[in-house]
């Protein structure tokens, strides 16, 4: 099989290299904005569409306009035009919205298709027209580099080397399967009764943010000081993306590496995260608490983490399934009872129809499990009634209950899977 894998190394250019690199990445955002106008000017007009091949074609004419362009590598400005066609065509299916214009500071970045050389063996990279560049060099990286990627995050520059490869088939050695309920108070609860608590990055530094965010408003926009406070603001926000981002991994890894098909609900975060406040005409209700919940729910990564799972089980052999996500919290495991008073507090489930009592989550992650399964067997979707996943909640949920009773406590909490 063919495995398309990217490795992210810091780079570390001298003083020559950094102003070319803030140059090619001023001149690819100048080449959207201008391809991104006309884009529009074209569609007020009545014009068609003009895709990435015919945009190649309004460069020449930049150039001799903007004469700063012909610095550039030529292929980077291709590269832009190759992505803003790519972003109307997720735009045309639907799949995204309309592509916006960029900002300078927020993700430069500039991609080079060919001409870039490796030596791994001294750490170093050679990309055009910047000449060979030293990079941390943290792994090896494996196959035929497709293309290099270059970008900026908080005054640090990293390259992302994409690269393409033959793998054996592989096949996983985890037999089990899990169903995931992911929540705020616990992040993930898996149906064998393993807790994942949250890590809550953006909590943990919202006050440091704040602090940061209101000294900025005091300087005078674009002035020294100014900049200096907003590049405190944006390594705090690169900080709790880290963060984030190294608690998901590890997270998605124990889990991948641990289970051989991971059933999760198909949560639509984009509507969950919805803001409430209305219009002035139809103002929203409790949008203070809603913009905290939406704030609650975007600091968890769900998005993120089911991406992460997809990718590193189907390279374990293993696969990842999606179920609807509605009333798992609300049915019950042991007689398919579904009903709002089955849940009468955010932590405790209570069947008002055979009394079965259980965590929430727990049920909710058992449910989920039952609903894969029926759905692996052909009894389609929403499946918790069905014979097969309601004898299969049914068992998991006797076995939990009894593993509970032998223990006299909770199921296992693990602090973040031990990752601190």
């Amino acid at each position: 099989m063919t495995r398309v894998q990217a490795y992210k190394f810091k780079i570390e250019p001298n003083g020559t290299q950094l102003r070319a690199l803030r140059q090619f990445a001023g001149n690819a955002r100048k080449v959207w904005n201008l391809a991104l106008a006309r884009q529009q000017t074209q569609y007020a007009a009545g014009e068609s569409f003009t895709n990435a091949f015919g945009m190649n074609y309004w460069l020449p004419a930049w150039k001799k306009e903007l004469s700063y362009l012909k610095a550039s590598p030529s292929q980077t400005l291709q590269q832009v035009m190759a992505d803003l066609n790519q972003g109307y065509q997720n735009f045309f299916a639907k799949r995204a919205a309309h592509p916006v214009f960029k900002k300078k500071g927020h993700y430069d970045s500039f991609r080079y298709p060919q001409g870039y050389e490796l030596d791994q063996k001294n750490s170093r990279i050679f990309l055009p027209k910047l000449g060979w560049l030293r990079y941390r060099n943290s792994r090896d990286v494996l196959g035929t580099i497709k293309n290099v990627t270059v970008s900026c995050s908080s005054n640090t520059w990293h390259v992302s080397i994409q690269t393409e490869r033959e793998v054996a088939q592989p096949i996983m050695k985890a037999t089990s399967l899990v169903g995931i309920d992911l929540g705020i108070t616990r992040f993930a609860t898996l149906s064998d009764g393993t807790v994942v608590e949250p890590r809550n990055s953006f909590k943990r530094h919202q006050r440091a943010l704040a602090k940061a965010q209101r000294v900025m408003s005091r300087k005078e926009k674009f002035s020294r000081n100014w900049k200096k406070a907003r590049a405190r603001v944006q390594r705090i926000h690169t900080r709790i993306a880290h963060v984030r981002q190294d608690f998901l991994h590890k997270t998605s890894t124990t889990i991948s590496n641990n289970h051989a098909m991971v059933i999760v609900e198909d949560l639509k975060v984009g509507n969950m995260s919805r803001s409430a406040a209305g219009t002035v005409k139809e103002p929203g209700k409790n949008v203070r608490a809603k913009s905290g919940l939406n704030r609650a729910v975007l600091d968890q990564g769900w998005g993120e983490f089911r991406r992460q799972l997809d990718y590193k089980l189907s390279w374990n052999g293993g696969m990842l399934l999606a179920v609807p996500a509605h009333h798992t919290s609300q049915t019950c495991p042991t007689c398919g009872h579904v009903s709002k008073d089955n849940r009468r507090t955010q932590a405790r489930f209570a069947c008002v129809e055979c009394h079965y009592e259980n965590n929430a989550d727990l049920v909710g992650a058992v449910n989920i499990l039952a609903r894969g399964i029926a759905h692996l067997q052909g009894e389609g979707q929403d499946t918790t009634a069905a014979a097969v996943g309601q004898a299969t909640a049914a068992q998991i949920a006797c076995e939990v209950n009894g593993a509970r009773a032998r223990q006299q406590q909770e199921p296992t909490e693990v602090s973040q899977l031990a990752f601190g």
